[in-house]
């Protein structure tokens, strides 16, 4: 079974958006920036390191950009039979799973982070990661401390991040190194996130989370704060409000995906800091980074490379890396210009219909299998329009 996950903040990085900008699911980005009021193009294909670094910038481009390769992965048919994001990126998680409107997504991110960024910027805290020591022992150090300073991410074997005041995170780091820890080493962030330093941040997260409606995912999306997959709408408001300010058990997560049965982990978004970590806790997994078009290729190969003989299902939709499919760029009623094209060829760009006024073109050139939808249908937007397969 599939399980995509989405990173958090810090999975940013200048430019990411370089590769995605002529694809048809950059519309998200100029849909996400008339929700902001921000040119948010511009932030994923021209700022800095420095600017992306700010968390109100960090988490908003991380999210949209995540949510465009989803929805690119959706229009050539690859879905999931599960959803996990480390902390923002649990956001994403339920966005794409269903459980949250994309412009109410859009909003709680931003909300997200401002609220993040004002708290961190009240009180002054920062974070580290301590390598090689187990979690007890990272725990222990941290209540061998007599000032502010508590685990914040459990994120693999050997690999624990604390988070609190700079001075309780100098005590820890010399205390964890006494003990056998490898490394101790600061992380590039203003805030203590996921302590109670967030408590200011989590109270207006509070009030925006109440604002918006959940509803039930399409699939279990597995929570920060408990490790455990929720499929309840109702769920979800006090898990995202105790996530500010409780530690990220990402270890956890993913030894509940592995007991779920999860055996292939694909890590939507930019870089792959997931995939290292899934690499470093399970040893009996397949993982892949989809972080650009050309990595949805190898995706696509990696899952027809595990396309079973008998003809056995799997649960998820697994397509042969030869099959594409053509989705509705909008929502409204479908119309196409031709119903007997089957068993043709055509070429990328080939209009096939279209839905209200807009155009739905193939973004791939191949020999046409059928039509998805009839005639007059009423569609979702990125719903299934026709299925091709590549032709040589």
């Amino acid at each position: 079974m599939i399980v995509f996950t989405y990173p958090g903040q810090g999975s940013q990085k200048m430019g990411m958006g370089n590769k995605w900008q002529d694809h048809p699911s950059w519309e998200l980005v100029l849909e996400a920036s008339s929700i902001t009021g921000r040119d948010l193009s511009n932030l994923l294909l021209n700022a800095d390191d420095d600017e992306l670094k700010q968390t109100k910038n960090a988490q908003i481009t991380t999210f949209i950009t995540s949510m465009v390769i989803f929805d690119a992965l959706q229009r050539v048919g690859v879905e999931a039979a599960s959803h996990a994001g480390h902390s923002l990126g649990e956001y994403t998680a339920l966005t794409a799973s269903g459980a949250l409107d994309f412009e109410d997504a859009v909003k709680l991110v931003t909300e997200r982070g401002e609220a993040m960024q004002a708290c961190a910027e009240s009180q002054e805290g920062t974070m580290a990661a301590i390598l090689g020591l187990d979690d007890e022992l990272v725990e222990s150090v941290c209540h061998r401390v007599d000032d502010d300073v508590w685990v914040a991410n459990y994120n693999a074997p050997g690999q624990v991040v604390i988070a609190g005041s700079p001075s309780g995170i100098e005590a820890a780091s010399e205390i964890a190194k006494e003990i056998g820890a490898k490394r101790a080493m600061r992380l590039p962030v203003s805030g203590a996130f996921h302590t109670p330093y967030m408590e200011p941040a989590r109270d207006r997260l509070r009030e925006a989370i109440e604002s918006v409606e959940f509803r039930s995912p399409d699939h279990p999306v597995y929570a920060n704060v408990d490790a455990i997959g929720h499929e309840a709408a109702g769920d979800w408001p006090a898990l995202l409000s105790s996530q500010l300010t409780s530690p990220v058990r990402w270890r956890q997560i993913l030894h509940q995906l592995e007991a779920a049965g999860f055996a292939t982990f694909v890590e939507v978004g930019p870089g792959a800091v997931l995939t290292g970590m899934t690499k470093r806790t399970l040893k009996d997994t397949s993982n892949i980074s989809v972080s650009s078009p050309e990595s949805i290729d190898s995706l696509l190969e990696m899952i027809s490379g595990q396309q079973p003989s008998t003809g056995d299902s799997l649960e998820g939709e697994h397509l042969f890396a030869t099959e594409r499919l053509v989705v509705s760029p909008c929502a409204g009623v479908f119309v196409p210009t031709n119903e007997d094209l089957i068993g043709q060829s055509i070429h990328a760009g080939f209009l096939l219909g279209l839905v209200n006024e807009t155009e739905v073109r193939s973004a791939f050139a191949g020999e046409i299998q059928g039509f998805l939808a009839v005639d007059g249908e009423r569609v979702t937007s990125s719903q299934p329009i026709a299925w091709l397969r590549i032709t040589k």
